[in-house]
């Protein structure tokens, strides 16, 4: 069973390189359908490398920032895939020097973040106005990094500054699984298991109190326990 999800993750890494940079392209050549293209290319890849989506409660219309933990790059293209809004992700400053693929962060101006910069707040603040300004929704993982996906990592103080700073409408989002499908790190995909996303109520930090953010992340941190035990 490890030869066949090495072989898989073998599969799916030629897979994504050939998609993504046909994706890159596209987008280049109509900026105005990026959105759909990114849309098309996410739900193509449930198909190509096999594995269920189960959604759990409501998306928001109204919300505009999701706060998502994060275990994979199927993370994201699970989002992609399910949720209607235009999102707008926020990157580390790495991810857009990346040679061919860095290209996936410029067509449809997501937000892009140098950590070693004391400035970057205040530019992450202004390019998330931006956005918001197209009817954008912002999507931000915490944790800042990967973690294993049995638990969540700290979480750190950009997404809750920006939430009280700009009044936003904050949605979470609990993946599950994600790791378990497409292991980037360990290079082995397993599809026996279905990839969950679940939904929580959404809020404005200003009606749930000063510790807002810290409840939160409690409550992400019990949902992914649970969701995991029933797997």
């Amino acid at each position: 069973m490890k030869i066949l999800n090495k072989l898989r993750a073998f599969y799916v890494l030629i897979e994504f390189s050939l998609t993504v940079t046909g994706v890159i392209i596209l987008m280049y050549f109509f900026p105005n359908k990026n959105r759909e293209i990114r849309r098309k290319w996410a739900k193509l890849q449930s198909k190509l490398i096999g594995y269920k989506i189960i959604q759990k409660g409501k998306i928001d219309p109204e919300a505009n920032l999701l706060l998502i933990n994060h275990q994979s790059l199927l993370d994201i293209v699970v989002l992609e895939d399910i949720h209607p809004a235009n999102l707008a992700w926020v990157a580390k400053k790495e991810i857009e020097k990346m040679p061919v693929f860095g290209h996936i962060l410029k067509p449809p101006k997501m937000i892009v973040v140098d950590r070693e910069d004391r400035k970057s707040l205040i530019k992450l603040l202004k390019d998330v106005k931006d956005r918001l300004k197209d009817n954008r929704v912002i999507a931000i993982f915490p944790e800042g990094t990967r973690s294993k996906g049995d638990r969540l990592l700290k979480f750190k103080k950009g997404p809750k500054f920006l939430a009280e700073k700009l009044s936003l409408k904050v949605q979470p989002v609990v993946v599950v699984n994600t790791r378990a499908v497409v292991d980037s790190k360990s290079l082995e995909v397993d599809v026996s298991k279905p990839v969950k996303v679940i939904f929580l109520d959404s809020f404005y930090p200003s009606e749930r109190g000063e510790d807002w953010y810290e409840k939160m992340r409690d409550d992400m941190e019990r949902v992914l326990k649970k969701e995991l035990e029933e797997s």
